[in-house]
């Protein structure tokens, strides 16, 4: 029996996640994309993991540059979510954005919770995925930041119980 993809989209919405932009350049061209397959493998060393769709442009900077910059989006970076998705019709998704970098020369964008600076370790093929294994070179954190959720193709923020 072969698995219907609707009906694993439909129980994939169930999951919450984080929402962060993938960034890269190559050859002094910027491009990146919203990403929330990512996931923390190990603090010793500091590993993370990313899957990219082949075909994604992303996909190509992050391979050929063997470095990403990962800006775990703020609550209040919706726009910005969508902007990196595709979702607006936008030659340059960095026109207008404040950017900084770290180590690599990956764009970071300011106002995010968070930022690491990858380093790509090792990749596995993941049928028409590509899992970048990459070590975290650089990090930084804001306490007071609220993250930008996504949960059943909306936009949520946190609230305590």
């Amino acid at each position: 029996m072969t698995l219907d993809p609707e009906n694993l989209r439909a129980a994939m919405r169930a999951w919450s996640a984080g929402v962060t932009i993938v960034t890269a350049v190559h050859e002094g061209v910027r491009h990146g994309m919203t990403v929330n397959s990512f996931t923390s493998i190990s603090l010793d060393p500091a590993l993370v993991t990313i899957s990219l769709q082949k075909t994604a442009r992303t996909h190509e900077f992050v391979s050929r540059s063997r470095a990403f910059g990962l800006t775990m989006l703020s609550a209040e970076q919706a726009k910005i979510s969508d902007l990196f998705a595709g979702r607006m019709e936008i030659e340059d998704r960095f026109a207008g954005l404040q950017t900084e970098t770290l180590v690599t020369g990956s764009p970071l964008i300011v106002g995010g919770a968070a930022w690491l600076d990858c380093r790509v370790v090792d990749t596995f093929d993941a049928g028409m995925n590509t899992l970048f294994i990459a070590e975290v070179l650089a990090a930084r954190g804001y306490d007071h930041a609220l993250p930008l959720i996504y949960h059943n193709r909306k936009y949520w923020g946190l609230s305590e119980l």
